[in-house]
């Protein structure tokens, strides 16, 4: 159980499939447009579970709770060689060493 108060991250679904811009890529039609919000839980809850919370900003959003003191999960992908070797080239041109 999470208590009421707690800082929580929600998921919400904002556009199903059918519901998205004609425009847009075949792909990306396809599939939902989720969002993801942190903010307090108002009420006890359950992960799982429909909840309603209060944003820093004061908005209710409405989702499902997702989890309880959400991490900041923040990485820039895999290792890619290449960049790696750009990064040597670019030292090279500007500082006109290896």
């Amino acid at each position: 159980m999470i208590k009421k108060g707690s800082w929580v991250r929600i998921k919400k679904t904002v556009l199903r499939p059918e519901e998205r811009a004609e425009h847009i890529p075949e792909e990306t039609k396809k599939v939902q447009l989720i969002m993801w919000t942190k903010g307090y839980l108002l009420e006890d809850a359950e992960v799982g579970s429909t909840v309603k919370i209060k944003t820093p900003t004061g908005r209710i959003e409405e989702g499902v709770l997702l989890e309880e003191n959400p991490a900041f999960r923040h990485d820039y992908g895999a290792f890619v060689q290449e960049i790696l070797e750009i990064r040597e080239i670019v030292k090279k041109e500007l500082f006109g060493r290896e």
